[in-house]
């Protein structure tokens, strides 16, 4: 019988780290060893399973991510940015060789520092673990390559009340998605705010917007637009669980592969 793995879960008192602890649950090849939040969270201490809504495992939550690295095989991480990097900073001799990472809200600095970090161990970053979305992003980019001159692209989402970065990670991963189609760098053609009276959308433009509010789980369309017709791709979450299920689905896969920077898509062979 295959051994199964042992993970542990950063920032797993919040939304989606109860959604993993609970997806852990479900899963016979993976087993919760260690639960990490932050050292002022009210909740350490108390049953990580406990605290997910699920039977008490014997799990407390706790802030000390180096032991939580001495004792697993995985970290599944959605939490700061900051907790991230120092979090992929601690690995290097430790046990815990694999992080797949679902944090968003990274500045460029702070992206970048993610990705050094990353260097020496098996790094499996994406902005959303949903087939459907990366799904999405693959047609994103191609009917963003045939359709081109003349044809305008808008990417529009909505999340939660309590969401704090914007635009989502999972909007710039479709901008990301958007610019490879056309050739060229999202950086250098984004546009994230358009209020006032600007001048009027130039050519080759990838525009934003976000809307917050009430308990939306999480949706994303990009549409593209010439002056004669709109083709709208859109994606709509309606339960964490799906985001949880691929996180863990991901931890499964990256456990046995090389060090590197890896993706969903690579998961799912896209």
């Amino acid at each position: 019988m295959t051994k199964s793995l042992d993970i542990a879960v950063l920032g797993a008192d919040g939304r989606m780290g109860g959604a993993i602890i609970r997806a852990l649950a479900a899963e016979p090849k993976a087993n919760l060893v260690a639960a990490v939040t932050a050292k002022d969270s009210p909740n350490l201490g108390q049953d990580a399973a406990d605290i997910a809504g699920l039977k008490a495992c014997g799990v407390t939550l706790t802030s000390d991510i180096q032991a939580a690295l001495e004792s697993c095989d995985v970290l599944i991480d959605f939490s700061q940015p900051k907790a991230a990097i120092d979090a992929a900073l601690a690995m290097h001799d430790t046990r815990c060789h694999t992080f797949v990472t679902g944090t968003t809200g990274y500045t460029a600095t702070e992206e970048k520092a993610l990705l050094a970090a990353g260097n020496s161990i098996t790094l499996l970053k994406s902005g959303n673990f949903s087939l459907g979305v990366n799904m999405l992003e693959a047609l994103v980019e191609l009917a963003t390559d045939k359709l081109r001159s003349g044809w305008d692209i808008e990417i529009l989402e909505m999340h939660h009340k309590h969401k704090v970065d914007a635009p989502s990670g999972t909007a710039l991963m479709l901008g990301e998605a958007a610019a490879k189609g056309r050739g060229v760098s999202l950086e250098n053609h984004q546009i994230l705010s358009r209020e006032g009276r600007g001048d009027a959308r130039t050519e080759g433009q990838i525009g934003f917007a976000a809307l917050r509010g009430g308990g939306v789980i999480g949706a994303h369309e990009v549409r593209i637009a010439s002056e004669l017709e709109m083709i709208t791709l859109s994606h709509d979450a309606f339960d964490r669980s799906v985001f949880a299920s691929g996180a863990v689905t991901a931890a499964l896969w990256a456990a046995s592969q090389p060090k590197g920077l890896y993706n969903m898509k690579d998961v799912l062979g896209l």
